[in-house]
């Protein structure tokens, strides 16, 4: 098992400062409140779980949280959080690619939200392929499907696709890595060759390549998927601040797939989130919006509480 583990800790005092002072509802007391509190998130190492992760490690950085950041298996990411090793994910792909994962672990956890709409997965190819539907495969791309991880979703998926469709039967799932997909796809793209391969949106390849998804009406991949936030359980109650901040994380395939880009061009995922954060405050504003009220409550809970003490000190003086 390959564990990667790293902080955000070198984010760019300018990154922070907007973070802090560019909100409406304004979150600039609230790294008094939470400096150096630590926080887990795991994520599964796909480009778009690298963006997502990276970019809500940012904001949660700029608040004061001391963050890490875990790249996992995706079943070991659930099961990181169901057991409490990490504190939350925004990498749950549903109802199908983490659905098995989801029904094994999900009741152990806290499910926070949805956290991008419209994400789907499939088979797809170059667009100059004379070929829509999975149904009309026949001996493109040597009968070979090119996928990444086993036992990713999308690769199970092709997997079912070759017993649902008869034109498959001589087929197969060829598995290798994210990274060693997207090379095959390059080469065979720049040679104007066959090429089939296992897909999912958003990723940075359709703004990069003409791509087209193939027809699937046996429905072997399911229709589209959300992208959602889980919670070990007790976050809310220990980490509130964090909590709200997860729970209103919510964008859209563009702003992912910008984020995604740049780092597929080069950027450092934290040098992409940390520009992203720094370029679109109005968005990252709705997801701290309430930051500053919980740490509010938070301290007029700690006045109160001290008050009560104070009180009940000065009543056992004048027993006394």
């Amino acid at each position: 098992m390959n564990l990667k583990k790293f902080g955000l800790a070198a984010l760019s005092a300018s990154a922070l400062f907007l973070t802090a002072c560019g909100q409406e509802d304004g979150a600039a007391d609230v790294e008094s409140v939470v400096d150096g509190e630590e926080i887990e998130l795991a994520y599964v190492d796909w480009d778009s779980e690298i963006a997502s992760t990276h970019v809500i490690g940012e904001v949660l950085e700029s608040l004061g949280y001391d963050v890490t950041l875990t790249s996992l298996d995706n079943a070991v990411m659930w099961q990181s959080v169901a057991n409490g090793d990490a504190d939350a994910m925004v990498s749950a792909w549903l109802p199908h690619t983490h659905g098995d994962q989801e029904a094994e672990y999900g009741d152990q956890m806290d499910h926070v939200g949805t956290n991008l709409e419209g994400a789907k997965i499939g088979l797809g190819v170059p667009t100059y392929m004379e070929v829509d539907s999975i149904a009309d495969l026949t001996d493109e791309a040597e009968q070979t499907i090119t996928g990444i991880e086993a036992g990713a979703g999308v690769v199970q998926s092709a997997e079912q696709a070759l017993e649902d469709y008869d034109n498959l039967s001589d087929w197969t799932v060829a598995t290798s890595s994210s990274g060693a997909m997207v090379t095959e796809l390059e080469t065979a793209i720049n040679n104007e060759e066959d090429i089939v391969v296992t897909a999912w949106s958003p990723h940075w390849k359709f703004q990069t390549f003409d791509l087209k998804y193939l027809d699937d009406p046996e429905e072997s991949f399911g229709g589209d998927e959300t992208i959602e936030t889980y919670a070990r359980e007790g976050l809310e109650e220990d980490m509130p601040e964090a909590y709200s901040v997860l729970e209103n994380f919510y964008w859209e395939l563009d702003e992912m797939e910008e984020v995604m880009l740049d780092i597929s061009e080069g950027a450092e995922p934290e040098d992409a989130a940390a520009q992203w954060v720094e370029e679109n405050q109005d968005r990252v504003s709705e997801w701290t919006a309430n930051v500053s009220s919980e740490s509010q409550d938070q301290d007029d809970q700690a006045e109160d509480d001290q008050a009560d003490d104070q009180a009940d000190d000065g009543a056992e003086d004048d027993a006394a």
